[in-house]
Protein backbone atom coordinates (compact mmCIF):
# COMPACT_ATOMS: atom_id res chain seq x y z
CA UNK A 1 0.00 0.00 0.00
CA UNK A 2 1.46 3.35 -1.02
CA UNK A 3 1.23 6.68 0.76
CA UNK A 4 -2.14 8.33 0.18
CA UNK A 5 -2.45 12.10 -0.14
CA UNK A 6 -5.56 13.68 -1.64
CA UNK A 7 -5.30 15.44 -4.99
CA UNK A 8 -6.36 18.69 -3.34
CA UNK A 9 -3.44 18.70 -0.90
CA UNK A 10 -0.99 17.09 -3.31
CA UNK A 11 -1.43 19.97 -5.75
CA UNK A 12 -1.02 22.55 -3.00
CA UNK A 13 2.10 20.95 -1.56
CA UNK A 14 3.80 20.20 -4.87
CA UNK A 15 5.26 23.71 -5.07
CA UNK A 16 6.03 24.09 -1.36
CA UNK A 17 8.69 21.40 -1.03
CA UNK A 18 11.81 20.72 -3.06
CA UNK A 19 12.21 17.44 -4.91
CA UNK A 20 15.21 16.74 -2.69
CA UNK A 21 13.13 17.09 0.47
CA UNK A 22 10.36 14.86 -0.89
CA UNK A 23 12.85 12.16 -1.93
CA UNK A 24 14.50 12.28 1.49
CA UNK A 25 11.18 12.09 3.38
CA UNK A 26 9.74 9.18 1.42
CA UNK A 27 13.02 7.26 1.25
CA UNK A 28 13.28 7.51 5.01
CA UNK A 29 9.66 6.43 5.47
CA UNK A 30 10.15 3.47 3.11
CA UNK A 31 13.13 2.31 5.16
CA UNK A 32 11.32 2.75 8.48
CA UNK A 33 8.20 0.84 7.39
CA UNK A 34 10.28 -2.00 5.95
CA UNK A 35 12.59 -2.37 8.95
CA UNK A 36 10.39 -1.54 11.97
CA UNK A 37 6.79 -1.57 13.18
CA UNK A 38 5.51 1.92 12.45
CA UNK A 39 2.17 3.54 13.27
CA UNK A 40 -0.23 4.53 11.82
CA UNK A 41 -0.58 2.21 8.82
CA UNK A 42 1.14 3.71 5.79
CA UNK A 43 -2.13 4.53 4.01
CA UNK A 44 -3.34 6.58 7.02
CA UNK A 45 -0.31 8.83 7.51
CA UNK A 46 -2.01 11.81 5.85
CA UNK A 47 -5.55 11.21 7.11
CA UNK A 48 -5.65 14.57 8.92
CA UNK A 49 -5.33 16.29 5.54
CA UNK A 50 -7.22 13.83 3.38
CA UNK A 51 -10.51 14.29 5.23
CA UNK A 52 -10.56 18.08 4.82
CA UNK A 53 -10.29 20.02 1.59
CA UNK A 54 -8.27 23.19 2.12
CA UNK A 55 -11.26 25.45 1.42
CA UNK A 56 -13.34 23.61 4.04
CA UNK A 57 -10.96 24.00 6.99
CA UNK A 58 -12.67 25.46 10.06
CA UNK A 59 -10.53 24.29 12.98
CA UNK A 60 -6.95 23.11 13.52
CA UNK A 61 -6.07 21.07 16.61
CA UNK A 62 -2.38 20.27 16.96
CA UNK A 63 -1.12 17.14 18.68
CA UNK A 64 2.39 15.78 19.06
CA UNK A 65 2.88 12.27 17.67
CA UNK A 66 0.65 9.23 16.97
CA UNK A 67 -0.23 6.62 19.57
CA UNK A 68 2.56 4.05 19.67
CA UNK A 69 0.57 0.93 20.63
CA UNK A 70 -0.92 -1.48 18.09
CA UNK A 71 -4.41 -0.69 16.84
CA UNK A 72 -4.64 2.87 18.14
CA UNK A 73 -3.10 5.39 15.72
CA UNK A 74 -5.42 6.29 12.84
CA UNK A 75 -3.73 9.37 11.41
CA UNK A 76 -5.83 11.88 13.37
CA UNK A 77 -4.40 13.59 16.46
CA UNK A 78 -5.97 12.32 19.73
CA UNK A 79 -8.19 9.85 17.80
CA UNK A 80 -7.99 6.06 17.84
CA UNK A 81 -10.10 3.41 16.17
CA UNK A 82 -9.88 0.64 18.76
CA UNK A 83 -12.32 2.21 21.20
CA UNK A 84 -9.89 2.47 24.11
CA UNK A 85 -9.93 6.12 25.25
CA UNK A 86 -6.51 7.48 26.10
CA UNK A 87 -6.17 9.82 29.11
CA UNK A 88 -5.85 13.02 27.08
CA UNK A 89 -8.90 12.17 24.99
CA UNK A 90 -10.89 11.41 28.14
CA UNK A 91 -10.04 14.90 29.39
CA UNK A 92 -10.98 16.46 26.05
CA UNK A 93 -14.37 14.78 26.25
CA UNK A 94 -14.76 15.92 29.88
CA UNK A 95 -14.10 19.54 28.87
CA UNK A 96 -16.61 19.29 26.02
CA UNK A 97 -19.20 17.96 28.44
CA UNK A 98 -18.50 20.72 30.97
CA UNK A 99 -18.38 23.41 28.28
CA UNK A 100 -21.33 22.44 26.10
CA UNK A 101 -23.30 19.97 28.27
CA UNK A 102 -22.80 17.30 25.63
CA UNK A 103 -22.85 13.68 26.73
CA UNK A 104 -20.08 11.96 24.80
CA UNK A 105 -20.33 8.34 23.68
CA UNK A 106 -17.73 5.63 24.25
CA UNK A 107 -16.36 6.05 20.73
CA UNK A 108 -12.79 7.30 20.39
CA UNK A 109 -12.91 7.78 16.61
CA UNK A 110 -12.73 11.51 15.86
CA UNK A 111 -13.44 11.09 12.15
CA UNK A 112 -16.82 12.91 12.57
CA UNK A 113 -14.87 16.04 13.55
CA UNK A 114 -12.53 15.70 10.57
CA UNK A 115 -15.47 15.37 8.20
CA UNK A 116 -16.78 18.73 9.45
CA UNK A 117 -13.56 20.59 8.70
CA UNK A 118 -11.38 19.93 11.76
CA UNK A 119 -7.70 19.29 10.96
CA UNK A 120 -6.39 16.96 13.69
CA UNK A 121 -2.69 17.38 12.95
CA UNK A 122 0.13 15.66 14.79
CA UNK A 123 3.47 17.40 14.34
CA UNK A 124 5.09 14.02 13.70
CA UNK A 125 2.91 11.88 11.48
CA UNK A 126 4.53 8.54 12.31
CA UNK A 127 6.05 6.77 15.32
CA UNK A 128 7.93 3.53 16.08
CA UNK A 129 6.00 0.97 18.12
CA UNK A 130 6.39 1.57 21.87
CA UNK A 131 8.79 4.48 21.32
CA UNK A 132 6.97 7.81 21.80
CA UNK A 133 8.49 10.77 19.95
CA UNK A 134 10.77 8.40 18.01
CA UNK A 135 9.97 10.17 14.72
CA UNK A 136 10.00 13.70 16.10
CA UNK A 137 12.64 14.87 13.67
CA UNK A 138 13.45 17.66 11.26
CA UNK A 139 11.80 15.90 8.30
CA UNK A 140 8.35 15.85 9.90
CA UNK A 141 8.84 19.22 11.60
CA UNK A 142 9.54 20.78 8.19
CA UNK A 143 6.41 19.18 6.74
CA UNK A 144 3.94 20.04 9.48
CA UNK A 145 5.30 23.56 9.93
CA UNK A 146 4.65 24.17 6.24
CA UNK A 147 1.10 22.82 6.61
CA UNK A 148 0.45 25.28 9.44
CA UNK A 149 1.91 28.13 7.37
CA UNK A 150 -0.34 27.24 4.43
CA UNK A 151 -3.44 27.20 6.64
CA UNK A 152 -2.41 30.46 8.31
CA UNK A 153 -2.32 32.13 4.87
CA UNK A 154 -5.95 31.27 4.12
CA UNK A 155 -8.53 34.04 4.18
CA UNK A 156 -11.43 32.05 5.62
CA UNK A 157 -11.91 32.30 9.43
CA UNK A 158 -10.17 29.38 11.14
CA UNK A 159 -9.81 28.48 14.80
CA UNK A 160 -6.45 27.16 15.99
CA UNK A 161 -6.47 25.24 19.29
CA UNK A 162 -2.98 25.06 20.76
CA UNK A 163 -2.83 22.84 23.83
CA UNK A 164 0.47 22.67 25.69
CA UNK A 165 3.89 24.11 24.99
CA UNK A 166 4.57 21.88 22.01
CA UNK A 167 1.52 23.17 20.14
CA UNK A 168 2.17 26.73 21.30
CA UNK A 169 5.55 26.63 19.55
CA UNK A 170 3.59 27.40 16.36
CA UNK A 171 2.40 30.76 17.70
CA UNK A 172 5.14 32.79 15.94
CA UNK A 173 3.87 31.74 12.49
CA UNK A 174 0.17 32.30 13.24
CA UNK A 175 -0.14 35.97 12.35
CA UNK A 176 -3.29 36.16 10.21
CA UNK A 177 -5.91 38.41 11.87
CA UNK A 178 -8.70 36.45 10.16
CA UNK A 179 -8.13 33.56 12.54
CA UNK A 180 -8.82 32.90 16.22
CA UNK A 181 -5.92 31.47 18.24
CA UNK A 182 -6.87 29.65 21.44
CA UNK A 183 -4.19 28.41 23.85
CA UNK A 184 -4.27 26.38 27.05
CA UNK A 185 -2.44 23.70 28.97
CA UNK A 186 -2.31 20.24 27.41
CA UNK A 187 -5.24 17.88 28.17
CA UNK A 188 -2.83 15.29 29.57
CA UNK A 189 -3.61 14.21 33.17
CA UNK A 190 -0.30 15.84 34.14
CA UNK A 191 -1.43 19.32 33.05
CA UNK A 192 -5.19 19.40 32.38
CA UNK A 193 -5.91 20.96 35.77
CA UNK A 194 -3.42 23.75 35.00
CA UNK A 195 -5.61 25.48 32.44
CA UNK A 196 -7.14 23.01 30.02
CA UNK A 197 -10.17 22.29 32.18
CA UNK A 198 -12.35 25.37 32.03
CA UNK A 199 -10.74 26.78 28.87
CA UNK A 200 -14.10 26.57 27.03
CA UNK A 201 -12.35 26.30 23.68
CA UNK A 202 -15.20 24.38 22.09
CA UNK A 203 -17.91 26.95 22.80
CA UNK A 204 -15.53 29.81 21.98
CA UNK A 205 -14.71 28.12 18.68
CA UNK A 206 -18.36 27.77 17.71
CA UNK A 207 -19.16 31.33 18.73
CA UNK A 208 -16.36 32.58 16.48
CA UNK A 209 -17.47 30.46 13.53
CA UNK A 210 -21.09 31.48 13.92
CA UNK A 211 -20.15 35.16 14.15
CA UNK A 212 -18.35 34.75 10.82
CA UNK A 213 -21.32 33.00 9.18
CA UNK A 214 -19.64 29.60 9.24
CA UNK A 215 -21.54 26.52 10.41
CA UNK A 216 -20.34 25.53 13.91
CA UNK A 217 -18.82 22.15 14.72
CA UNK A 218 -21.02 19.44 16.20
CA UNK A 219 -18.55 18.19 18.84
CA UNK A 220 -20.67 15.24 19.92
CA UNK A 221 -19.03 11.86 19.35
Amino acid sequence: MSYVLSKNWSEILSSRFSQEYKRELFSWLDYEYKSKTIFPPKEKIFSALNYVSINDIKVVIIGQDPYHTFGQADGLAFSCHNGTPQPSLKNIFKEINDDLAIEMSNSTDLTPWAKQGVILLNTSLTVIEHLPASHSNKLWHTFTTEIVKIINELNQPIVFMLWGNHAKSFLPILNNPNHLILTSAHPSPFSAHSGFFGCKHFSRCNEFLTTHNVAPIDWKI
